[in-house]
């Protein structure tokens, strides 16, 4: 679920505030950076009055205050600029250090490539504010923009959003939408129902209501699909020179309020985009996937969002990890952190199985027609809502016959594909894929549908294969050439796609959950902690810290010989016993980068490319778990979801399984008990798990 984060990789950027400089010499500032990792981004520096300002293809200008010689701050916490200069004092580049996104201070640097500086190209907008009322009686806060300069009349674009919408204005609109505010659209940002300043009552994923005549009053006929319904009807009545069309997009939690506008939709939606959407958050989004709780998402989240009408977010004073060990059970880490009053924590605690409670918060069921155009956009490294896109498209598309159901999926974590960058984390794709995508299809997408402009060219899927960096579209998803290959997991920790000989031999670990494995680098933050999270790149970052672990199982292939491609959806097999009567499988497929790379940061490295748990209990049932018979092998079949990625020759493959991975996912006690949640100290015991050489992955494999 996105928060003001995704928003803020623009906003921290295109804050405005006064500010004044100290030097009398600023002149030798002046010209154009380009970032040398990301080249795509090139900063203009001016100098305006007494100080200087900087801004770039999808930057307001902002003031920069100096501090001392060559160093200079932006205001609100911003970046810090500090120029570099040449032994004979010319000034060459600069250096922009900027803290939030990741733990500490990232530093890029720039070359300086002009000393004339180039101003951006923002449409002016003009800014409204409306309550618009709902059918019954409740009013939503909206922030309308529209360009200053528009003549034509133009379609809405609607995003509604739980996080705030007080931040809309012409800079960040230009800066956010830059290719679609130039164009000229009428934005409409809305706070929904009791969030920010909107009336009413905020209930997370608010449940689809029986509305099968979209216009009654009747209020336990109230949801997210109605009130998208009356927003547009007002808009629709209230502003002038519209063209009668509305299209509607939104990144998580404003992705699954995209969905539902395409549920029971008003006649004027044309077309709509849900990026990232939360659509079942037990089965495979934020707080769940396949039955195993989310522990820190899950209580940093709920904690954010329902402990007051706006964001407001805890940060912990200590490793999570920490936290988290020593409070036991997912219950006694809420009662220490005071969430045992709020809502959906007590769904937690009181409604650990897949019961009506989140089955009735679910959109995919919800999808059996086509009622619009759809765009749907995911990232292979989200570490929230990777699976939400992926499921709506798999749903929608066999009703899809008009062929308006489309798919996005880039090698981007949580939202990514707003920002300028070619990087996640240390691993360099080579071009900036979220420029491509707004550029080549969500501005193409959205004119076509609600301008009747042509080149929207989308046949159905776009996807970002790594491993090769480069753009592939297909006609299907997943591609019609590719051919399933089972990847044995041989006793011997050695990977083949020939299957052994001896399937009753094993390799085996002890799990211990006083003892369980981190899922990313130590210490864990807060997972919006605002010096910074791991959290953002935790799903890319370099997995051999695990592999060494006598808790952690591992295969490997031999060096590849050719290319392997993988397209498609991944899946694991797993032949598998436990001593205890309950277990979690986690299995990680991984590209082992060899010691010598053009890149040395990626020497050895290696990298996840598709992974997933699964908790035991559930394999028979979501909805009635039962207990594992101890010492018997048991089959756990489950998807570790979408890949496009070629292990290139010379790497290697490599699987890892395990059976904690903390605290991402609370501590299976492994020991069968009734509510996981409410586990006690002395649930809590050492299993010995063993998986059988049967065991495999089966991999989409391109010829």
């Amino acid at each position: 679920m996105i928060r003001a984060a995704v928003f803020g990789v623009v906003l921290a950027i295109v804050s405005v505030g006064s500010a004044s400089g100290t030097s009398e010499n600023l002149d030798k500032y002046v010209g154009q950076y380009r970032l040398n990792d990301d080249p795509e981004i090139v900063l203009s520096v001016f100098h305006v009055g007494d100080h200087l300002t900087v801004e770039w293809a999808r930057s307001a200008a902002v003031p920069l205050t100096e501090e001392a010689d060559g160093r200079f701050a932006a205001p609100d916490d911003g970046p810090k600029y500090v120029f570099v200069t040449d032994a004979a004092g010319v000034v060459t580049g600069l250096k922009r250090e900027t803290t939030g996104r990741e733990p500490g201070v990232t530093v890029e640097a720039a070359e300086k490539i002009s000393s004339t500086p180039e101003h951006n190209h923002f449409r002016p907008y003009t800014r409204e504010e409306a309550m618009i009322p709902m059918r019954d009686g409740v009013k939503l806060h909206a922030v309308i923009l529209r360009p200053a300069d528009a003549k034509e009349p133009l379609p809405f674009l609607l995003t509604r959003s739980p996080y705030g919408v007080y931040w809309a204005d012409s800079d960040s609109i230009n800066g956010y939408y830059t290719d679609m505010a130039q164009s000229g659209y009428i934005f409409v940002m809305e706070d929904i129902r009791g969030r920010y300043g909107s009336e009413g009552k905020f209930v997370m994923m608010r449940p689809i209501a029986a509305h099968h005549d979209p216009r009654s009053s009747n209020p336990a006929w109230i949801d997210e699909s109605t009130d998208t319904y009356d927003t547009v009807a007002w808009l629709l009545k209230h502003v002038p020179n519209n063209n009668g069309r509305v299209g509607v997009v939104g990144i998580s939690y404003p992705g699954f309020l995209t969905a539902e506008a395409g549920i029971d939709p008003h006649p004027a939606v044309k077309a709509i985009s849900p990026q990232a959407p939360m659509t079942d958050v037990w089965m495979g989004d934020d707080f769940f996937h396949n039955g195993a709780f989310r522990e820190t998402y899950g209580y940093d989240y709920v904690f954010g969002m329902e402990s007051s009408k706006k964001n407001e977010f805890k940060k912990l004073n200590e490793d999570a990890y920490t936290y988290f060990l020593d409070a036991g059970s997912a219950a006694e880490a809420g009662k220490e952190g005071g969430l045992t009053e709020l809502p959906t924590w007590k769904a937690f605690l009181a409604d650990p199985e897949y019961d009506e409670f989140w089955q009735s918060r679910a959109v995919q069921s919800h999808l059996t027609q086509v009622t619009v155009p759809t765009l749907e956009v995911g990232g292979y490294w989200d570490q929230e809502d990777m699976w939400g896109p992926q499921e709506q498209y798999a749903v929608l598309k066999p009703h899809d016959t008009e062929h308006e159901v489309f798919m996005v999926l880039g090698p981007w974590n949580h939202g990514e594909w707003v920002r300028t960058t070619r990087h996640l984390g240390v691993v360099d794709f080579g071009s900036a894929t979220g420029d491509w995508f707004r550029k080549e299809v969500q501005a193409p997408f959205f004119a076509y549908y609600l301008k009747d402009q042509p080149g929207f060219d989308l046949k159905d899927v776009a996807s970002f294969q790594t491993g090769s960096d480069k753009w592939m579209r297909y006609d299907a998803w997943p591609p019609k050439d590719a051919v399933e290959r089972n990847l044995y997991l041989e006793a011997n920790h050695a990977l083949s796609f020939k299957e052994p000989g001896n399937t009753r031999a094993y390799t085996e670990y002890v799990s211990d959950p006083a003892d369980p494995v981190n899922y990313r680098k130590r210490p864990i933050e807060a997972t919006y902690s605002m010096e910074g999270s791991g959290w953002y790149t935790w799903l890319a970052q370099d997995q051999r810290p695990y592999d060494q672990r006598p808790d952690v199982a591992v295969w490997e292939t031999p060096m590849l010989d050719n290319d392997v491609t993988v397209t498609g959806d991944v899946v694991a097999d797993l032949f598998a016993s436990t001593s205890g009567t309950d277990s979690d499988w986690i299995v990680k497929l991984i590209d082992v980068y060899p010691d010598d790379t053009a890149e040395k940061q990626m020497d050895g490295y290696q990298l996840m490319i598709a992974e997933e748990i699964f908790r035991g209990r559930y394999r028979v049932s979501y909805e009635h778990p039962e207990a594992i018979p101890a010492n018997t092998v048991e089959e756990y079949k489950y998807s570790l979801h979408a890949a496009d990625h070629v292990f290139l020759k010379g790497h290697r493959i490599m699987v890892q399984v395990q059976s904690t991975w903390f605290p991402l996912y609370d501590r299976n006690p492994q020991t069968y008990v009734t509510n996981i949640m409410t586990a006690s100290p002395q649930d809590y015991v050492k299993a010995t798990q063993r998986i059988y050489a049967g065991s495999h992955l089966i991999l989409p494999v391109v010829r």
